[in-house]
């Protein structure tokens, strides 16, 4: 969305609740998802999604995990929070810390591709939109 359009949709107050689990593993890896549908379709980010009508973060959070990676996952605390323009709309995005409790990694829902990446290949791949800005503020990379 250009700038005008991001202006239009906060203006017209469409905002849109999404989460994202964002897990670390015990060899700093962390847990990645490229996106088979838009936003950001083809590009790399965390898993996650829109928060259902009446579900919380924390459900929401565990509910992604485990359609997008077949993961199963505790939430923890909130690391950060960002926007993001889409069409039409403003995605207000909770990031939290999520610890793997069991599973087998796969992708599935609307995740092309999931696997733990270090933080020097996630600076090389195509990743969605100030991810690794918020990744850097957030002392995670």
């Amino acid at each position: 969305m250009n700038d005008d359009g991001e202006k239009a949709a906060r203006r017209a107050g469409v905002t849109v609740r999404c989460v994202g689990g964002i897990a670390v593993d015990g060899d700093g890896r962390m847990l990645m998802i490229r996106r088979g549908r838009a936003p950001s379709a083809g590009l790399w980010s965390v898993p996650g999604g829109r928060v259902e009508p009446g579900e919380s973060d924390e459900a929401a959070v565990v509910r992604e995990l485990r359609e997008e990676t077949g993961l199963e996952v505790s939430v923890g605390r909130l690391v950060g929070t960002v926007e993001r323009p889409g069409p039409g709309v403003v995605y207000e995005i909770h990031d939290f810390e999520v610890t793997v409790e069991g599973g087998t990694l796969r992708a599935g829902d609307d995740a092309a591709e999931a696997r733990w990446v270090t933080p020097s290949e996630l600076r090389v791949l195509p990743t969605a939109p100030g991810l690794l800005d918020a990744f850097t503020a957030w002392g995670l990379i």
